[in-house]
C-alpha cells in the first residue's frame, strides 16, 4: 500500500493549510462567539477552488479527487469547524449534480458553486418524523405539466437559509417507500418555499442550521436530478462520498485537539515540572495520536477507493464512524490535560468539544454506521 502523497496532494493540503492559518483560525473564535456565518471565509475557498474539488474541468471544478478532497477539509476543521461543514455540504451536493444531473444542469450551476456566485449549497433529506429512516420521509412532488408542485416540511438542513440551491429528496409515488423518492433542485425564492426556524447549537455555531417548508412550492420538471425513483439512490451516494467529509473534519479537529495538548502540556508545570513529564498526560498523547493516524488510514482507504470507482460504502462508514468516535475522546482529553482552562473559551478545545460532538450524529449516526457496516461485512449489501 502507497502511504506517500502524491506532489499535488501535497500541494493542495498545503495551500489549505496556509490559508487555514492566515485567515480561518484567527475568525474562528469570534464567528463561534457571536454565530456568524463564514461568508467571506467561503469566498476565500472558492477562489481557492475549494469548493467543487470532486468535479472536472469541464464543469467549473477543480478534479482535486476524493484524496485531496479529504486533505484540504482536514486543514479547513483544524481551523474552524463551522467553515468546514458549510465546505463539506456545498462540496457534496456539486459532487451529486456531477453524478446525476445532465449537461445543462450542471453547466447551469456547478460554475456558481465553484466561483463563489453562490456563497455555498444545501443538502435536504431529514424530516421532524424522519432522521435515520430515510426512506419513511413524507414530503411529496406531484407533476403539474412541466412543473411539481413541493409540499413538505425539512429540518436540520445545513446553510439552508444562506445556500444558493437546495438538493431536495421529496416522493414522486407515495406507495413506494425508498423506490418513490425523487430528487430536485431548487433555488431560494422559489414561490410557495420558505425558510423557517434557525436552531441554537451547542456546536459549530458559525454553521446555519434551519428548516424548511415547502407549500405548493413550484419547481420546473427541468430541476429534477436524474430520473423519478432514484432519489434515495442519489441521497445515499451522496452521503456515502459526504462520510468521507465528515471523518475528515473530525480528523482536523482531532489534530487541533492532538497539537494543543502537546503544547500545552510541555509548556504547562506542575510539581515543578511539566505536565509532558506525568505517564497519564504521556498515555492520553499516545492514544490520541494512535487513533489520529488510524483514522487517516481509514478516511485514505476510503477517499482511494471512491476515486479508483471501486465500491466504499462500507471503508466510508468505517471511516467515519471510527474517525468521528475517536475525534471526540481526543477532545475530552484535551480538555481534560488543560484541566480548569481548558473548561474556558480561552484555549481553542472548549471549542473543539463542542464542535466535534455531532460528527457522530449528522450524515448517519455512529448507530447507523455499524449497521451499514455489518450489512456489507456479512454481504447483505446488495
Amino acid at each position: 500500500m502507497e502511504f506517500e502523497l502524491s506532489e499535488e496532494h501535497n500541494l493542495i493540503r498545503e495551500t489549505a493549510r496556509r490559508i487555514a492559518e492566515a485567515e480561518l483560525l484567527p475568525r474562528a473564535a469570534h464567528t463561534d462567539k457571536e454565530g456568524l456565518f463564514p461568508r467571506e471565509q467561503m469566498k476565500l475557498l472558492a477562489e481557492n477552488g475549494f469548493l467543487t474539488m470532486l468535479v472536472p474541468e469541464d464543469f467549473g471544478g477543480t478534479n482535486a479527487g476524493s484524496v485531496g478532497y479529504s486533505l484540504a477539509l482536514t486543514e479547513i476543521a483544524r481551523a474552524c469547524g463551522s467553515t468546514a461543514v458549510t465546505m463539506a455540504v456545498t462540496n457534496m451536493v456539486a459532487d451529486a449534480i456531477n453524478a446525476f444531473g445532465n449537461d445543462e444542469q450542471k453547466r447551469k450551476w456547478i460554475p456558481k458553486i465553484a466561483t463563489g456566485e453562490m456563497s455555498c449549497a444545501a443538502f435536504s433529506l431529514s424530516e421532524p418524523g424522519s432522521g435515520s429512516d430515510a426512506a419513511s420521509l413524507k414530503a411529496t412532488a406531484v407533476k403539474d405539466g412541466d412543473d411539481y408542485i413541493i409540499n413538505g416540511e425539512k429540518c436540520w438542513v445545513t446553510s439552508g437559509d444562506q445556500a444558493g440551491l437546495i438538493l431536495v429528496m421529496a416522493k414522486t409515488d407515495t406507495s413506494q417507500r425508498s423506490r418513490g423518492i425523487s430528487t430536485f433542485l431548487v433555488e431560494p425564492g422559489t414561490p410557495g418555499f420558505t425558510v423557517g426556524r434557525h436552531e441554537e447549537k451547542m456546536g459549530l455555531r458559525g454553521s446555519s442550521t434551519v428548516s424548511l417548508s415547502f407549500q405548493d412550492a413550484r419547481v420546473p420538471a427541468t430541476h429534477r436530478l436524474g430520473p423519478e425513483g432514484i432519489g434515495f439512490k442519489i441521497a445515499m451516494r451522496a452521503l456515502d462520498g459526504g462520510r468521507i467529509g465528515i471523518a475528515s473534519q473530525a480528523l482536523g479537529i482531532h489534530q487541533s485537539c492532538l497539537e494543543n495538548s502537546r503544547k500545552y502540556s510541555l509548556d504547562r508545570k506542575q510539581f515543578s515540572k511539566p505536565l509532558a513529564d506525568f505517564q497519564a498526560t504521556q498515555f492520553k498523547i499516545a492514544d490520541m495520536a494512535t487513533a489520529y493516524d488510524a483514522s487517516r488510514m481509514l478516511i485514505l482507504k476510503a477517499a482511494t477507493r471512491k476515486d479508483a470507482g471501486l465500491p466504499f460504502t462500507q471503508e466510508a462508514s468505517m471511516a467515519k464512524l471510527f474517525a468521528t468516535e475517536a475525534a471526540n475522546q481526543a477532545a475530552l482529553e484535551a480538555i481534560q490535560i488543560h484541566g480548569g482552562y481548558g473548561y474556558t473559551d480561552e484555549f481553542p478545545v472548549e471549542r473543539h468539544l463542542r464542535d466535534v460532538r455531532v460528527t457522530t450524529i449528522y450524515e448517519g449516526t455512529s448507530e447507523i454506521q455499524r449497521l451499514v457496516i455489518a450489512r456489507e461485512a456479512l454481504g447483505q449489501g446488495k
